[in-house]
């Protein structure tokens, strides 16, 4: 009877091997995901300060706005035009 300890040793550093190649491309997934999410958040922060700046009157924003509330529409569209699946491809 051959002595299966040498392969279950094999068997288990290719595991290990599998799992950590697995947790390096988790943790760059984990890593554009939240770059995603501050690019999203920042565009919703620009579309809530444009919003405001429209409501008050005369469309200018008050001496408390952040300069961004005076972006014209195409600086708008810049900043939210890339969609969520696309920040991977960068």
């Amino acid at each position: 009877m051959q002595n299966p300890l040498p392969q279950r040793l094999s068997q288990l550093r290719e595991e290990f091997s599998n799992g950590q190649t697995m947790l390096v491309e988790l943790e760059t997934q984990q890593r554009q995901l939240r770059e995603s999410l501050l690019r999203i958040s920042g565009a919703i922060q620009v579309l809530e300060e444009v919003m405001a700046a429209e409501q008050t009157p005369g469309g200018h924003s008050d001496a408390n706005a952040s300069p961004n509330a005076s972006l014209n529409d195409s600086q708008v569209e810049q900043a939210t035009k890339k969609p969520f699946g696309m920040a991977r491809a960068e």
